[in-house]
């Protein structure tokens, strides 16, 4: 009888795209590809290039859809999750160009701040509900 592996554990928010900041203003996306190449297949590179973004580049890894579409499988889709969460966990800190790197996993809710409003409102009535219908007060 074959032992099953145990499923990795991935953080909350984890997914493909990786946000990297305190990045030399000269590094280059060729730079970036050899870097964050060595974890995964990478889809894209997008380096901030305006004043507020300099600094920071998102580093997206292949689409995990395509790649379960074409071998059938779902562990191949958290492979490539997997891929993202070693590079951030190899890279996070890494010394490139003079800098220690910053590496985190992109957060769209953060980007967008009525967005994360309209969540927290969101969770904020579901909670109420749930105190409501288990007669739960508040202290």
């Amino acid at each position: 009888m074959a032992l099953a592996r145990p499923a990795a554990k991935l953080p909350p928010g984890a997914n493909r795209i990786l946000f990297v900041k305190n990045l030399n203003y000269q590094i280059t996306g060729e730079d970036l590809y050899d870097l964050f190449g060595r974890y995964g297949s990478i889809r894209q590179i997008r380096i901030g290039n305006e004043q507020k973004t300099k600094g920071t580049a998102f580093v997206v890894y292949d689409d995990v859809m395509e790649v379960c579409s074409s071998y059938g499988t779902a562990s191949t889709q958290l492979s490539y999750f997997i891929q993202a969460k070693n590079a951030l966990d190899h890279l996070n800190g890494f010394h490139l160009q003079e800098r220690y790197i910053v590496v985190l996993y992109h957060m769209p809710a953060k980007q967008d701040a009525a967005a994360a409003k309209a969540d927290l409102a969101r969770r904020e009535e579901d909670l109420a509900q749930l105190k409501k219908k288990h007669n739960i007060g508040d202290p």
